[in-house]
């Protein structure tokens, strides 16, 4: 008997879960951008969500976070639609995710897991896999209990050392060595990182990072600053891996720009953690552009949960240019104007399609000017590579060959000024 293939739509439907989603915020002004949120995080991990239900709770409980009537309620709704999968928007412990598994009969998974899911599908690069494998590990240690039903489980003693906790302290032994091998390849990530932040600190231009909230056009900005072609994705974590180039400005001023992974409501902590490296980058930059989507309806959530963030990783008192994205798909022509006067230091673009690039391109162009000192010097014809740094890494505003030396009059970063400024124009 021959066995059937299923074609190719079956099994795409068969790879695709089935989802009911449990919402659990407490700020019902909150509702739509939860939800969307959530759904948004679904598509990207391909999962079909077929209803969903919500509960108000000043304080999780214990047992299965939601109480026991909603328990009951969400068991019956996954019955009833079919689904193979709750996602429920907050983090578990393995106690309430056992004890929702067992109540509705099928997998449970919490926020982190998914975006934890999602990361593994974006990653590409050893650094990437090595840090969301980190995050993975580190999220599950604390749960492996739960993994060991209390059949499985013995109390000790004398004759009641059993096959589940033999079982359990093996794997609990086995995740910690590889968090333990994980952590030294993500040290060592770290340390090449480090270098090739100092490699470039050799070539003195200011340092920029981009940052936003996840889909909100970072990449799309990279591309049309460096004139790169990178995934630039609607979909959440389009981009994990930082990515540093060139950028050139008007008046031959230049800027190195990173586009950096983007951020989102309460980022998991294992995240944070296993990505430091990455994120990193937004503290050892001189300036930040933070790139806000005006035209979703929660971007003001969203602004702040990005602001949050960078103060977690230290960089909340960079100088910053916010950039308005997307003003081509607002229908009220007068709120990004609005913002733009509101908002220090802030510019209304698309990224898209161009408008408003001249006005963003002033705004980089001035923090670089801001970042660069004035410098007079007299450079000896021995030193002719001091001249050149001047044109390369800075901007010349004269220069004349005098019998004692080199006569330059430029705006340069620091690193080179100072250099400079050991070969003084004499009074």
């Amino acid at each position: 008997m021959q066995k059937r293939v299923p074609s190719k739509t079956e099994s795409l439907e068969l790879e695709i879960e089935k989802a009911v989603l449990v919402f659990l915020n407490e700020d019902d002004s909150e509702d739509t951008a939860v939800e969307e949120e959530l759904e948004g995080l679904c598509e990207a991990a391909q999962v079909t969500p077929l209803a969903s239900i919500r509960q108000r709770l000043d304080r999780p409980y214990k047992t299965a976070y939601v109480g026991k009537g909603k328990v009951l309620e969400i068991a019956a709704l996954v019955a009833d639609v079919g689904a193979n999968v709750v996602i429920v928007d907050a983090e578990l412990s393995g106690i309430q995710t056992r004890n929702l598994t067992e109540s509705c009969k099928v997998k449970v998974v919490d926020r982190t897991q998914l975006i934890l899911d999602i990361f593994a599908r974006r990653a590409k690069t050893r650094e990437g896999m090595l840090q969301v494998e980190l995050a993975q590990l580190t999220y599950m240690m604390p749960k492996l209990m739960s993994v060991y039903t209390k059949f499985e489980r013995q109390k000790g003693g004398i004759g009641m050392r059993g096959p589940g906790e033999t079982k359990l302290e093996t794997d609990k032994r086995m995740v910690r060595d590889r968090i333990s091998k994980l952590g030294g390849d993500i040290e060592e990530v770290t340390r090449i990182r480090a270098q090739q932040r100092a490699s470039r600190r050799k070539h003195p231009f200011p340092f920029a990072t981009i940052v936003g909230y996840t889909s909100a056009g970072k990449s799309t900005l990279m591309n049309r600053l460096a004139s790169t072609d990178f995934l630039a994705d609607a979909m959440p974590f389009a981009t994990l891996d930082p990515t540093t180039r060139k950028v050139d400005l008007p008046d031959g001023y230049a800027v190195f720009m990173t586009d950096t992974v983007g951020f989102i409501r309460n980022l998991p902590t294992h995240l944070v953690a296993a990505f430091q490296s990455t994120l990193e980058e937004a503290t050892f930059s001189d300036f930040v552009l933070h790139v806000v989507d005006i035209s979703n309806p929660h971007w003001e959530l969203q602004r702040d949960a990005v602001l949050e963030t960078l103060t977690r990783l230290g960089a909340g008192e960079k100088p910053m240019i916010t950039v308005f994205n997307k003003v081509d798909r607002v229908e009220d022509p007068t709120l990004a104007r609005r913002l733009v006067a509101e908002w220090p230091n802030s510019v209304a673009i698309s990224s898209l399609t161009g408008e408003g690039w001249e006005d963003l391109m002033r705004h980089i162009k001035r923090q670089v000017q801001e970042l660069l000192g004035a410098v007079e010097a007299l450079i000896p014809y021995d030193k002719p590579r001091y001249l050149q740094e001047c044109y390369d890494f800075g901007r010349v505003l004269k220069m004349e060959y005098l019998p004692e030396g080199i006569y330059v009059k430029a705006e340069i970063v620091n690193e080179l000024r100072e250099k400079l400024l050991r070969y003084p124009v004499p009074a």
